[in-house]
């Protein structure tokens, strides 16, 4: 069956609905022909479809951590920040060598 699936018991989309959501709001605001209006409307869409897919993975995890604690306590909570990196010397900016 190639039909959409939503939850049982409320009728709200999957995980991988709002996913595709995502995918189509992105390609809208980067489409020149959208217009500045609709594009800030679509934002706007977009990061409320982003907070429900942020609040569904978080309830997911909190259900396997449920089911496997110790497997839930060797995953780091958010991913590593990675380094900034070190800004340019003046001397880079312009092909000079300091």
């Amino acid at each position: 069956m190639a039909a959409s699936r939503k939850t049982a018991q409320t009728n709200t989309p999957t995980i991988e609905e709002l996913i595709q959501r995502l995918e189509e709001v992105t390609r809208r605001i980067e489409n020149p022909d959208t217009g500045l209006e609709n594009s800030i409307a679509l934002y706007e869409e977009g990061m409320s479809v982003a907070e429900e897919c942020r609040k569904r993975l978080q309830e997911t995890r909190k259900k396997l951590e449920t089911i496997d604690p110790a497997e839930a306590a060797a995953q780091p909570e958010k991913p590593a920040k990675a380094a900034k990196p070190e800004p340019p010397k003046p001397a880079d900016l312009f092909g000079m060598e300091s």
